[in-house]
């Protein structure tokens, strides 16, 4: 969004009139505006030209898209035609990642959050609950874990991105890492396609292990991505790893169990050993991309994402003993820190 904020009046008219907005979008990245008004500015006379678009209703989409504070608006004379257009930089791929095929968003509305639709008091009092059946947390059935996995894979592209981001910083001098609740391993594959000397083992609950089986198969990474078996909430971490990752895996827990997880980490590492940490931190834009669990989840009473500032993190881990401890910034932040 851009210029001044919203009033409390004008967001509500937005956020009710939510589906037209997606259609607007929708419509606009299909047709091809978004690729011709990125890199604008355009006058209306061009795109109505090179989409075969009517002039006066073109107009009409376009102030849509600028109510929505993504497109800037120049409007020289009278003539509608002579008009000229911006896109906010970035919008494109906003698009294509929020409402796209492979959109998380797309994912995340497999769950059955439509049950609580409509119903939301019902829900509130405890009345209407999300049955074990549709989510149990943790995971407990073959298929409730892989179902589980593959929506978290689906999710990892800004992690992915920021691990990328700093690696120059992250392994010149570490070559084994333990990915703590690391998933099927796809993050796994991704590190390892990035940097020829690092192996990765994925510690998750034992029945995983056939997910990561499947993905060391498929990803070609068969003697460097590997398995430990085993419980971080009733066991001692491994040893014998210079680098540990905790990724989306902390804000699950209450903060006990969180300094706890991190203390774990300090006396299973080595001196010099890295922890690296890449959570769903609190911001104003990590809220919004949380939005669609923390509805959700309203309904299920054995998990609560807890967001966390980067502040209880870099608290924990100095309180664990670690130092040299950097929030390494993108998308997601990334928290690096050494034991001593």
């Amino acid at each position: 969004m851009t210029g001044a904020p919203l009033s409390p009046r004008a967001l509500m008219s937005l956020l009710a009139n939510g589906a037209k907005a997606i259609d607007v979008l929708e419509t606009a990245l299909n047709i091809g505006l978004l690729d011709a008004l990125e890199p604008g500015p355009v006058r209306l006379e061009q795109l109505s030209a090179r989409f075969d678009l009517r002039p006066g209703r073109l107009y009409k989409l376009l102030d849509c898209l600028e109510s929505l504070g993504f497109v800037h608006r120049d409007e020289r004379t009278d003539d509608i035609n002579d008009t000229e257009y911006r896109a906010v930089p970035g919008l494109k791929d906003a698009v294509v990642e929020v409402v796209g095929p492979d959109a998380i968003e797309r994912d995340r509305d497999k769950y059955p959050w439509r049950q609580l639709h409509g119903r939301l008091a019902d829900t509130l009092r405890g009345q209407l609950s999300i049955t074990e059946n549709d989510f149990a947390w943790p995971p407990r059935t073959a298929a409730q874990i892989a179902d589980f996995e593959r929506s978290m894979a689906a999710g990892l592209g800004p992690i992915i991105e920021a691990f990328r981001t700093h690696a120059p910083r992250l392994w010149p001098d570490r070559h084994r890492l333990l990915d703590v609740g690391g998933g099927d391993g796809t993050l796994a594959t991704y590190l390892l396609a990035d940097t020829p000397d690092l192996t990765v083992d994925v510690y998750n609950l034992p029945p995983v292990q056939p997910l990561v089986d499947e993905t060391r198969v498929r990803s070609g990474h068969e003697t460097r991505l590997g398995f430990v078996g085993g419980d971080f909430l009733t066991e001692a971490l491994p040893t014998g790893y210079d680098t540990m990752a905790f990724v989306r895996v902390l804000h699950d827990w209450p903060a006990r169990v969180a300094h706890r997880l991190i203390e774990n980490a300090y006396q299973a590492l080595p001196p010099r050993g890295r922890l690296l940490i890449c959570e769903e931190f609190r911001t104003s834009e990590r809220l919004a991309m949380q939005f669609f669990w923390s509805y959700f989840l309203i309904g299920v009473d054995s998990c609560a994402s807890r967001l966390r500032e980067t502040t209880f993190y870099i608290g924990a881990l100095r309180q664990a003993g670690f130092d040299g401890i950097e929030v390494l910034p993108g998308r997601f932040e990334l928290i690096s820190a050494r034991k001593p």
